[in-house]
């Protein structure tokens, strides 16, 4: 399925990688944990839909993510 003449597999990677950018203009540390971690997810969907699945995207985004959630619910200043 195409959707302007890109895949949706294509638009979901614009998504997360549209979606991480924006995380880095966050002045709040918290708020870019935040939009990070949504990014990650996104990303790990997308390495899933990639044909074939791509597992550098699917582990590094994974452990991102898991890192983004220690600092925001386990490392507390």
């Amino acid at each position: 399925m195409d959707i302007l003449g890109i895949s949706v597999t294509e638009w979901v990677g614009y998504l997360a990688m549209t979606t991480v950018l924006i995380s880095f203009l966050m002045k709040d540390v918290v708020k870019l944990r935040i939009v990070n971690s949504i990014g990650c997810l996104v990303f790990v969907i997308y390495g899933f839909m990639l044909e074939p699945l791509s597992k550098p995207i699917i582990i590094t985004n994974t452990i991102i993510f898991g890192i983004n959630i220690y600092y925001l619910f386990f490392k507390k200043n």
